[in-house]
């Protein structure tokens, strides 16, 4: 079954006078899963050392645009809107249901959306501060977001979302094919393969048109890839002038192994089946 938590509903309570309160946000967060705060301040942190962004510049402008803005109320009722019927529209595409919880919330943006398990269970994390950010608070936005998120959820219940290797080479080829498993997801529940919640400002015409030489980099790239230097996951990263291009070749991935295997059956591979097979999708598409 999923459910929905609305936890924007406390967010006034964060603030002060003086705008986002640490302490306030901690109890805030504690109180919709206990003892859950490690979790956003220990993803913070890796960011924070890496020496490339700190908490001042990067981080709390994006808390302290949140109260006020007028885009709140617009995004809280398409999260009802886009949640409502859920179990039926998942069961009535892939034959399964998913048990998860759906939780808005004013995190640390960590991102606007991300899938992990608290109290034993999967849950899906939308941060209304990133989500506002990046203006993807209309009904378009929130249904793509919400499905995307859902894949990796259906992923990680009808087979294994987390897998990591001694390569640094096969871990990025692993988030490349667990991106493209859920925008797989996203595509099939809004009926559109070439859905892309990313698309602004010609997004997907520059992706398609520029596919080669984006398998070409993302593989040149991935003998001295790491978290920080990655051009391809994330809104903040920059291929050419564009983000999150790592979920489209993922997209493309995955379809291409749609191509001589059921969608279900990708859900289980092992790390080094998926490089494998990644080499094959190269080799077919290279330059």
């Amino acid at each position: 079954m999923i459910r929905t938590i609305d936890a924007s509903q406390a967010i006034p309570e964060i603030y002060t006078a003086a705008g986002f309160d640490y302490s306030k946000w901690e109890a805030y967060i504690n109180a919709i899963y206990k003892d859950s705060a490690h979790i956003f301040t220990d993803e913070v942190k890796q960011y924070l050392e890496s020496g490339q962004y700190t908490f001042e510049k990067d981080f709390l402008p994006i808390l302290n645009a949140v109260p006020g803005n007028p885009n709140l109320p617009i995004l809280r009722a398409d999260f009802s809107a886009v949640t409502d019927g859920l179990d039926q529209r998942v069961a009535a595409c892939f034959g399964r249901t998913l048990d998860v919880d759906i939780v808005l919330y004013l995190g640390l943006c960590v991102a606007a959306g991300w899938v992990t398990r608290m109290d034993g269970g999967y849950v899906i994390l939308l941060g209304v501060e990133k989500i506002l950010e990046l203006g993807w608070h209309g009904m378009d936005d929130m249904y793509g977001l919400i499905y995307h998120e859902l894949g990796h959820v259906y992923q990680s219940q009808y087979g294994v979302l987390e897998r990591e290797s001694a390569s640094s080479a096969e871990n990025f080829v692993w988030q490349l094919f667990t991106e493209g498993i859920a925008m797989y997801f996203e595509q099939a529940l809004t009926g559109d393969p070439r859905y892309y919640h990313q698309n602004k400002g010609g997004w997907l015409t520059w992706c398609e048109g520029h596919f080669q030489q984006l398998l070409s980099d993302f593989h040149a790239d991935l003998p001295t890839m790491t978290q920080f230097t990655q051009r391809y996951f994330g809104d903040w990263c920059s291929y050419h002038g564009y983000g999150d291009t790592g979920y489209y070749l993922g997209a493309r991935f995955v379809r291409y192994l749609t191509e001589t295997r059921p969608f279900d059956g990708l859900l289980g591979l092992e790390i080094k089946e998926v490089y494998d097979l990644y080499t094959e999708f190269v080799n077919r598409y290279s330059l």
